[in-house]
């Protein structure tokens, strides 16, 4: 079984080793039926109209950059998002390297193996680990 399957089928039993190695930052929470279609769900509908509005107000960024600039309104925007991918990107690495770090932490004081925590980072970089790729149910609080 690959590194990535062996990371899958032991979520199960790492998830609260993974809990132990959180340091507490919050992360977008999902709400089951919100995954299932659902979208009588009050906060799927609230995060839906964030977006819009989001998106409303970048098309109006876009337009007021385009007109001051003396650009095209089409050239604002494919620079605002490959600034935005960019970013994107740096938050990914960086979340990735203080996961990396809590489970070498994790591993030094005994609390994970060395292919626990290899499992578990493989499955970050996946996206199957809650809050990973495309949200995901949200991490516990408290």
């Amino acid at each position: 079984m690959g590194l990535a399957a062996a990371g899958v089928a032991s979520i199960g039993l790492l998830f609260p080793a993974v809990a132990l190695a959180e340091d507490g930052t919050p992360a977008s929470a999902t709400d089951s039926a919100a995954s299932s279609g659902d979208t009588a769900d009050p906060r799927e509908e609230r995060r839906e109209s964030r977006k819009e509005r989001m998106e409303e107000r970048q098309d109006e960024l876009a337009a007021a950059l385009a007109e001051e600039l003396g650009v095209s309104e089409d050239k604002v925007k494919a620079a605002l998002e490959k600034i935005r991918g960019e970013k994107q990107q740096e938050r990914k690495a960086e979340r990735e390297e203080r996961l990396s770090e809590r489970l070498e932490k994790a591993v030094s004081e005994g609390k994970l193996t060395q292919e626990q925590a290899d499992a578990v980072l493989e499955a970050a970089k996946e996206g199957v680990l809650p809050g990973g790729r495309g949200g995901g149910p949200g991490r516990a609080h408290g």
